[in-house]
């Protein structure tokens, strides 16, 4: 509950939160006790038309992975002021459409890093044996115990792609287990345990017996394994991918398994995915020997979920409290410590020049001290977190409605007044 010596410009109980696709109980429980009262849990993604209906009055949304935030969705949205996506990627928002508007996007990129790593784990695992083909046999009534084709992981090779949070802790399970690892990243990384870098891509292709790919979608890591890059690993080699659907291409990946280049494959994610659970799924690789699928689930554990709703949920809560971009995709990095005292602003504004001098002018002309601003660009926006002092309740009210009038503005909120 809100002290008597600190006044909000907007009660926490008035902003309203919407949180779409089931979002965990850890995202609802925090909100709650900051205070964010006013909301709404959906258990599913909303389509276009849905979505820009429910969104009237929001002003924090959060979502996964299904829901589409374009540029008209931005603009149907009146109050929103904030986006959590309750996952690793955001390719589902628009983020300069969201920047644009003065919209920071928060995510969890590390908590799922466990639960990837270990699906990848229990996948090098069940390829190398064969799993997927001895299992289904056994449904159907088959009975073969043949080791041909079967492998111990132990004193393999595993080739990272990509070696960052996911990569890396892949790496340590790996090397516990016995595998030699090595790794290919565009960026220098620290080394964990014996894991040893490669120079390129080819030459981690083929020395590898397991190819795991653990990259983000960029326009760099499109076609990044195509049949090219499939020839160049060692035959009878393993493919897997729970990075990015975009990474593979999944015809060259079936062309090499029929031909017995690749012994195995296991893929979490698809260039095209369904948008709901009832619509159905379709790849080439559907029927192939040793293949695992999985429908996007390499962070869908409950740990990982809590983690990642708790995270998203704090960050969205530090930005509504005291104005902390930490941790946001799409705007700069602005963190402003606590005050026992004082009334704080925060100015999304256009950067161009002259832009910092007129919102100082705000306050200089009512005499008003500034006692704190922390301020930061980012490509055509500028955000700014600045406190005042001795600044009455009225006073406050009209410096804001100042801040809104100036030219460049793009968003401006009273966070609160203590005194």
């Amino acid at each position: 509950m809100t002290s008597p010596s600190e006044r909000l410009s907007l009660p926490k109980d008035r902003i309203k939160v919407l949180l779409l696709e089931g979002i965990n109980d850890s995202a609802v429980e925090l909100l709650q006790q900051a205070g964010y009262s006013n909301l709404e849990r959906l258990p599913k993604a909303l389509d276009r038309d849905g979505l820009l209906k429910a969104i009237q009055g929001v002003h924090v949304l959060g979502i996964r992975s299904r829901t589409q935030l374009t540029p008209e969705i931005f603009a149907g949205a009146d109050r929103l002021f904030a986006v959590g996506c309750f996952s690793v990627g955001t390719n589902q928002v628009d983020l300069e459409a969201a920047r644009l508007r003065g919209v920071p996007v928060f995510n969890a990129p590390f908590s799922n890093t466990r639960s990837v790593a270990e699906l990848t784990i229990g996948e090098i695992v069940m390829l190398l044996r064969r799993i997927p083909d001895r299992s289904r046999d056994a449904h159907q009534g088959g009975w073969d115990k043949s080791a041909n084709g079967s492998f111990e992981v132990r004193g393999k090779t595993l080739g990272i792609v990509g070696y960052g949070n996911i990569g890396s802790q892949l790496s340590t399970l790996a090397e516990a287990m016995g595998m030699r690892v090595i790794y290919y990243d565009h960026t220098d990384r620290l080394r964990h345990g014996n894991t040893e870098p490669t120079k390129s891509l080819k030459a981690l292709l083929g020395a590898a017996d397991v190819v795991s790919l653990h990259v983000p979608e960029t326009a760099q890591t499109a076609g990044m394994i195509g049949a090219a890059q499939i020839a160049a690993m060692k035959k009878g080699a393993y493919l897997i991918n729970n990075s990015r659907g975009t990474v593979v291409d999944l015809d060259a990946v079936a062309a090499a398994l029929k031909s017995g280049h690749l012994a195995g494959a296991a893929v979490d994610v698809f260039p095209v995915e369904p948008a709901s659970n009832a619509e159905r799924f379709v790849t080439p690789l559907q029927g192939l020997s040793n293949v695992i699928l999985t429908p996007h689930i390499g962070g869908s554990t409950e740990e990982a979920q809590e983690r990642i709703g708790a995270e998203v949920a704090r960050k969205l809560v530090d930005y509504s409290d005291v104005g902390s971009t930490v941790g946001a995709v799409n705007f700069p990095q602005v963190q402003l410590p606590a005050r026992a005292i004082g009334t704080r602003f925060i100015h999304v504004q256009r950067n161009v020049p002259g832009m910092l001098r007129r919102l100082n002018d705000v306050f200089a002309s009512r005499q008003v001290n500034i006692a704190a601003q922390n301020y930061q660009t980012d490509g055509e926006v500028g955000y700014v977190v600045m406190e005042a002092d001795g600044v009455s309740s009225a006073e406050a009210r009209d410096i804001l409605k100042d801040i809104r009038a100036l030219d460049g503005t793009i968003r401006a909120r009273l966070l609160h007044q203590r005194d």
